[in-house]
């Protein structure tokens, strides 16, 4: 029977650009939705921005924006990234919606009738300097399980622990690098720890779904027992859903100045696109009707399945939050989670000094094609919460041996006599190797089936490449560029050619749910419908024309990948100043920026200055551990970055007074990876006034002897060590 499949990706946060990292979930999501639908199953696949939250807010202030004019422009940006990339919602919209409001507070007004809303005052921490509350993620601090540094307010990415910010170790605000101080408001909180929540939970976490099959993976299952308890212990804590103003968000209804927090109204964000895609539909007279998909009694008599795909550092929200809001308000809760695992770059984390935190536009940008990156993914991704790795000299090995010298290789060697020799006519399918081609055929069948069911692509594309080699050698074994030099051979030529054109169409329906553009480049150049799943297999038509073959795929160059590499670390520096404009002020702030690296060079090499040091010459120099709270580019400046410096110093208030120095590290860090990381600083070094500001102190770095930034290390202080510690 035809399935009826709501399915969603995760919502991007409205404040970022697509990243590889990102596109894991999307692909997989997208390679999935196609392979059901060419199975004959109706889907309807949505996503939206997630546009609430503190970020969004202060990132618009200090671009001069509105909030709604940045979450405007990024809408446009992300949906321009997933386009490219093949991955095709039908409907992409955004939780600052009519739809949205509507339904969060329905959700919470159904949540508030059954007795799971409680209001109680609470301590928060508040940001003195920035005259706010913190939300949890712009704390940050000592993860009170195990230990961890610099983690946020809400959990730790260490441990994967979830706790109240107020639990956190020596925390400090990311916003402003103060040390918050706990004030008292009113907050709601959605009871998770009630005993009717947790029953549910721990059914609904380790249970199947109507198809029979398992509403998480096995390691997520493992995840949420740890999360839930043995059975008779209950250790889920109530949930704080509201927030202070100012916040960028839904006003909780009957609650001036209190505000939905983000995660509230970002899932259902899911229900919302769906709603507004069914008012698109509608108006072009066609009917969806939302409530057999998202109403819990219609849902289950409809036979409607809701699946989501997101990323393992969100499984938390989605599999406790998400579910038991919709289950005590009446919603239907999901089918199933899908739960992918995070990208890394040969075998490290995405980093932008490296080139490797790379966006999806860079990756348009550069022209590579968006479907050798499709390809690569699906051949890592086996349905499970593993992490991906992008080895880059992988990707070109494998799309160049794959897609061109098999995939692609099949149709080059046999379109070509058929046009020139045949008038573009197909012949009749070689029937000496018929019976041999359909057991293969079908054994290969249920197993690639089986593998896209449960998203184990790296399987499914093993077991198509092997009739890929299979085509490849049928052609390899009869020569139809030696029979075309034959005499009485065109009969023959013309039954090789045309069946190794059948093959070529059938390894194309395996690999258009992965290859969508490439399938559609195929479908035109052998003049056929749009392929669909083919449950039965019959060759292509004797006598049917084909038009002139053109090539469908070029080979992956390492240059293309480097300059793709360069082009991503090239984002770092600032764009040039116009020189007839600027020229004065560059060349001061190349003579500061100068003096800046000498001073820090002379520090670097000051063991090769003299040959012994008294304990006393040491001890003139006070070097205490710092905690970067902030750190950014300067404009103007090729090589600084401008840091925030935490020692333990405070004001006459008692608030943190973080020191001001610029260090000539820029090529070696990007700014963002460098905020709450602890170093060292040389404390007591007199202050300079530099163009860009006055510089407090000097930051320690280990290089080569002639200080090439390539080679540039920041120093760090082993775990335990707090701002403030002298260095001795």
């Amino acid at each position: 029977m035809p399935r009826k499949i709501l399915v969603t990706n995760a919502l991007p946060y409205a404040n970022g650009d697509i990243h590889l990292g990102h596109l894991v979930g999307y692909i997989q999501a997208d390679i999935w939705v196609r392979f059901q639908r060419m199975r004959g199953h109706s889907v309807h696949y949505v996503c939206a921005d997630d546009t609430h939250g503190t970020p969004v807010m202060l990132r618009a202030e200090k671009e001069g924006l509105t909030p709604e004019q940045l979450i405007e422009r990024v809408h446009g940006e992300h949906l321009r990234d997933f386009t490219a990339f093949g991955v095709a919602f039908d409907n992409y919209h955004s939780t600052h919606s009519t739809e949205n409001r509507f339904y969060a507070e329905d959700i919470y007004g159904k949540l508030k009738t059954g007795g799971l809303i409680d209001t109680r005052s609470i301590e928060q921490y508040y940001d003195p300097v920035k005259e706010m509350f913190l939300p949890d993620r712009f704390i940050k601090g000592e993860c009170p399980k195990c230990g961890a540094a610099d983690q946020y307010g809400d959990n730790c990415e260490a441990c994967g622990a979830a706790y109240a910010p107020t639990e956190l170790k020596d925390p400090y605000s990311a916003v402003s690098g103060a040390k918050p101080v706990l004030k008292t408001s009113e907050h709601y909180f959605f009871r998770l720890s009630d005993e009717r929540a947790v029953a549910f939970l721990r059914e609904w976490t380790r249970g199947t779904n109507a198809a029979g099959e398992r509403r998480l993976q096995a390691e997520a299952a493992n995840k949420m027992k740890e999360w839930l308890g043995e059975e008779g212990e209950n250790k889920l804590s109530d949930w704080d859903i509201s927030r202070d103003a100012p916040y960028f968000g839904f006003e909780i209804p009957g609650a001036p100045g209190k505000y939905f927090y983000v995660w509230l109204d970002a899932p259902i964000g899911y229900l919302a696109s769906f709603r507004n895609l069914a008012d698109k539909r509608a108006a072009a007279g066609e009917a969806i009707v939302v409530e057999d998909y998202t109403d819990a009694v219609r849902a289950a008599t409809a036979g409607t399945e809701m699946v989501h795909f997101i990323g393992k550092d969100i499984l938390y929200f989605h599999a406790l939050f998400w579910p038991a809001m919709l289950k005590f308000a009446g919603y239907a809760t999901p089918s199933q989670l899908c739960v992918n695992g995070f990208l890394t770059v040969d075998g490290a984390k995405m980093s932008k000094s490296r080139g490797t935190f790379i966006t999806a536009h860079s990756y348009i940008a550069q022209k590579l094609n968006p479907e050798w990156l499709r390809y690569y993914f699906a051949g890592k991704s086996n349905g499970t919460m593993e992490d991906v790795d992008l080895n880059l000299d992988d990707m070109i090995a494998k799309v160049n041996s794959d897609l061109v010298g098999k995939f692609v290789n099949i149709a080059s060697r046999c379109a070509g006599f058929i046009g020139k020799r045949f008038d573009g006519r197909l012949g009749e399918f070689d029937a000496t190797f018929e019976l041999d081609y359909k057991l293969k055929w079908h054994s290969a069948f249920k197993t690639i089936v089986l593998a896209y069911e449960g998203r184990d692509y790296g399987r499914a594309l093993r077991e198509i490449m092997h009739l890929a080699d299979i085509a490849n050698q049928y052609v390899n074994d009869h020569k139809p560029w030696e029979l075309a030099k034959q005499e009485g051979q065109e009969a023959r030529l013309h039954a090789v050619c045309s069946t190794a054109l059948t093959m070529f169409r059938d390894l194309t329906c395996y690999l258009k749910p992965v290859l969508p553009a490439l399938a559609a480049q195929v479908e035109s150049f052998l003049a056929i419908p749009a392929i669909r799943w083919q449950e039965q297999w019959a060759p292509l038509p004797t006598g049917h024309t084909i038009q002139p073959y053109s090539h469908l795929m070029t080979r992956v160059e390492r240059k293309q990948i480097d300059a793709l590499l360069e082009a991503n670390r090239e984002s770092l520096a600032p764009a040039a100043a116009p020189a007839a404009k600027e020229a004065k002020d560059a060349k001061a702030a190349s003579s500061q920026q100068r003096h800046a690296e000498k001073q820090q060079h002379a520090a670097q090499s000051a063991e090769t200055a003299a040959a012994h040091i008294s304990i006393d010459d040491f001890t003139k120099v006070e070097l205490r551990i710092a905690r970067i709270v902030n750190a950014e580019h300067v404009d103007g400046a090729d090589k600084l970055i401008r840091l925030q410096l935490d020692i333990g110093e405070t004001d006459e208030a008692g608030a943190a007074k973080p020191r001001q120095v610029f260090a000539g590290i820029k090529s070696a860090y990007d700014p963002a990876s460098l905020v709450g990381r602890l170093t060292v600083m040389v404390a007591n070094l007199a202050p300079r006034k530099m163009k860009f500001g006055m510089s407090e102190g000097m930051v320690l770095a280990a290089s080569d002897a002639e200080g090439q930034t390539a080679g540039l290390f920041l120093l760090s202080p082993d775990a335990g060590a707090t701002p403030g510690m002298r260095v001795k």
